[in-house]
């Protein structure tokens, strides 16, 4: 109950979005603060100004009036004293954000937004009272809606000049209209024909960008074909086929390369427009993801790291590592030292693996590499790696050989002198093959994490590992435990042998994985070599051979061994196999793409989406059970649910960049999309028959 309790509590403690009441209002993306500048003091006729200055998080961007192809320009809704009224935001020059395909209109570090305000005569009072609601989208590789309220009191008789060089930097960033220039536009088919004369020579030969004001009208990411003469240039736009707007001028903005500030111009336009087709239902994947619900913050993503390490331990992936664990207990219960040394070491393993293993994973991601959590299983090379760790485990706890006669001496000597490495290395082996799984709470904390600075980040992951090796940290720590254990005795002998099968079962599980990802040639590959390394392991270890005939098998074994890598090397390099992960005949799921899904919900067909992965453990118990619930099988039909499953076994950008926008770094993930919704809808890691059906439920 009191964990029960805990988690309502954290679930009732969720932020609205920053709605901070004071002149800052800081979130894990943006530090926004509202400044003024009065250098003469609040009165008639004295410039005044105000201005939401934000300052980005690395690789966040907010956007200019026009956002481009995505995003939303900045709102600010001022309340200010009778008789004192504010202007229009004066953007700053903006900059090109390319995003895939897409381009849009925006700005990162800091931006500043001015706007002027007037003072009318006779105006009373110590200060000037300054309240502002103010309204931003922030984007990375996900977008959130954030706003906040600022209050500020501006001094009458004193001057206001904290801020001055933000402001004058706003100025020098404002596009300024330049003498003699003039433009025009003229529409011409599918184009749109630009044209400027007069321009300066600094300008001359360069190549120009142009941003118009007016969105919904060219393709922002086209490159126009601009030619030069003179001081006069010529560029050819293509027009957006889903063309929303047909205006008789475009105020705009043009840049050159290495200028702060563009030139203001607005165009005539002439020419006859072409028919406005009927908008296009746009992918999924065309548009960052915008959600209504707030992010969770540092405090409860740590939190929620916490409790889902300790569901990961409820995991059946996890079950083959814990049976090492409980070995290891029975075998230290009656020595409290030993006991507890053993549980610290093994959460020492288990946190540093889950900090390093997270550490590589925004490392690679910061260099452009498509991946999310449990990244590592997508490979082949990993996948047969841990088959044959956990076939010599699963050996050696049958008594086949024994790990001393396969080490020198000094090493073997050195291992018994520190156990407590054991117990470090069953935490980096139940790290190894956790990792992949997602457990409850795991999905929003990780997929959060991954959008925050790397210290922060890594903080979520370690608060990760610790609720992982929370149980045998605690377990260890209490005598009440260890005097529940039977005491040692020749029955540990069954119980070791016993615990060689879960290790084998697992051994099954990642070779089925292999067989996903490269064939059945694969997977047969490693049944052989899985074959030479266990004679390997016998011939080198078991402890009844004599020297001679260890000598003699040994070296049969490296041959053998040497063959097997040449055969199953190749084998793990090889493609998928066709139809890998694709619907097979007759089945109601099709492969997921995000013209699938954005085709069923523009045919008003709801859509369900299972992103799996052969690896996910939780992935393949959900299907076998939920998902091929009759009940559940029987809404899908009868609502004609479009069912998509995005197979993730093997690295596929085009599915981590769709469960990036979704807010997730792993799977497995289920999304909702209901014709005329806002957004997908998520549903839990778990899944439970009355869950999903709900999710399909009228309203």
């Amino acid at each position: 109950m009191r964990l029960l309790s805990l988690i309502a509590l954290y679930g009732a403690c969720l932020p609205a979005l920053a709605a901070a009441q004071g002149a800052v209002v800081t979130t894990p993306q943006v530090r926004a603060e509202l400044v003024a500048h009065a250098p003469q003091g609040v009165g008639a006729g004295k410039p005044l100004s105000l201005a939401l200055r934000i300052q980005h998080q690395p690789h966040w961007h907010t956007y200019w009036k026009n956002p481009g192809d995505s995003g939303l320009p900045t709102l600010m809704e001022w309340q200010l004293p009778a008789g004192v009224s504010a202007g229009e935001i004066q953007w700053p020059t903006p900059k090109k954000l390319p995003l895939g395909p897409l381009v849009n209109y925006g700005y990162e570090g800091m931006l500043v937004l001015p706007v002027s305000v007037t003072v009318p005569a006779g105006f009373q009072g110590d200060s000037l009272a300054v309240k502002l609601r103010a309204e931003w989208l922030v984007c990375k590789d996900v977008c959130i809606p954030e706003s906040g309220e600022f209050d500020l009191a501006v001094p009458v008789n004193a001057a206001t000049a904290a801020h001055a060089a933000d402001f004058a930097a706003a100025r020098e960033a404002a596009p300024v209209a330049l003498p003699g220039v003039q433009g025009r536009a003229e529409v011409q088919g599918s184009s749109l024909v630009l044209k400027l004369s007069g321009l300066p020579t600094a300008w001359q030969g360069r190549e120009i960008a142009f941003f118009p004001e007016t969105a919904g009208v060219i393709q922002n990411a086209a490159k126009p074909a601009a030619r030069w003469n003179g001081a006069d240039w010529t560029a050819e736009v293509p027009l957006d086929p889903q063309r929303s707007a047909s205006p008789e001028s475009m105020p705009a903005v043009f840049t050159v390369p290495g200028e702060i500030a563009g030139a203001q111009l607005s165009l005539l336009v002439t020419g006859a427009w072409p028919a406005v087709s009927a908008p296009a239902p746009l992918a999924p994947d065309a548009l960052p993801v915008v959600t209504d619900t707030p992010p969770i913050g540092l405090p409860l993503a740590i939190a929620f790291a916490l409790v889902g390490g300790l569901l990961l331990n409820l995991m059946p992936c996890v079950f083959p590592v814990l049976s090492l664990k409980v070995l290891g207990f029975a075998g230290h219960a009656h020595d409290r030292r030993a006991l507890l040394a053993g549980g610290l070491a093994y959460t020492v393993g288990v946190v540093l693996s889950f900090v390093a293993l997270a550490g590589l994973l925004l490392a690679l991601r910061a260099g452009g590499e498509q991946l999310g959590w449990g990244f590592q299983l997508q490979s082949p090379v990993v996948v047969a790696g841990l088959a044959a760790l956990f076939t010599l485990i699963g050996l050696n706890l049958a008594g086949l050989f024994e790990v001393g006669s396969l080490l020198p001496d000094r090493l073997a000597t050195a291992q018994m002198r520190h156990p407590l490495l054991d117990s470090g290395l069953t935490g980096v082996l139940a790290v190894a093959i956790a990792a992949p799984c997602t457990a409850p709470f795991m999905g929003a904390s990780l997929g959060f994490a991954v959008t925050l600075p790397a210290a922060q980040a890594l903080t979520v992951f370690a608060a990760l590992g610790l609720g992982m090796a929370l149980p045998y940290l605690a377990a260890s720590a209490f005598p009440a435990v260890a005097r529940a254990l039977p005491r040692p005795g020749a029955w540990m002998a069954t119980f070791k042998t016993l615990m060689a099968f879960p290790m084998f079962a697992t051994v099954v599980w990642l070779v089925w994985v292999l067989g996903q990802q490269v064939g059945i040639d694969g997977a047969t590959a490693l049944l052989g070599s899985l074959v030479v390394l266990s004679f390997a392991a016998w011939a080198l270890g078991a402890p009844s051979h004599t020297r001679r005939v260890r000598g003699v098998l040994g070296g049969l074994a490296v041959v053998l061994l040497g063959l097997s890598l040449a055969w199953v090397g190749p084998a793990l390099r090889a493609e998928p196999p066709a139809g890998a992960g694709a619907s097979q005949p007759g089945s109601a799921w099709q492969s997921w793409s995000a013209e699938r899904v954005a085709e069923g919900v523009a045919a008003g067909r709801p859509v369900f989406v299972d992103f799996t992965a052969a690896w996910c453990v939780t992935c393949q118990y959900n299907k076998r059970t939920t998902l091929a619930d009759a009940a559940v099988v029987a809404d899908f039909s009868a609502k004609n649910v479009l069912l998509l499953r995005a197979d993730w076994t093997r690295r596929d950008a085009a599915i981590t960049a769709e469960l990036t926008r979704l807010g997730r770094s792993g799977v497995p993930v289920y999304a909702v999309y209901a014709p005329g919704a806002a957004g997908p809808k998520l549903l839990s890691e778990i899944l439970t028959v009355d869950e999903v059906r709900g999710a399909f439920a009228a309203p």
